[in-house]
């Protein structure tokens, strides 16, 4: 799996860090921003198709 690095605002990494652990939605940090991304593709594709965007793939 290819590994990427990014920038994050503090405020943002705390916040998505409530949310990761044992007992929590998701098991690491890596885990919840995968998920989000999944998420957030889902989304847009709902747009373009609505907009007539997406081809047949």
């Amino acid at each position: 799996m290819p590994k990427i690095s990014l920038d994050m605002p503090n405020e943002l990494l705390v916040d998505l860090k409530q949310h990761v652990g044992d007992d929590k939605k998701f098991i690491s940090v890596a885990d919840a921003i995968r998920s989000a991304c999944r998420k957030l593709l889902d989304q847009l594709d709902t747009i373009d198709m609505r907009h007539g965007r997406l081809g047949g793939d």
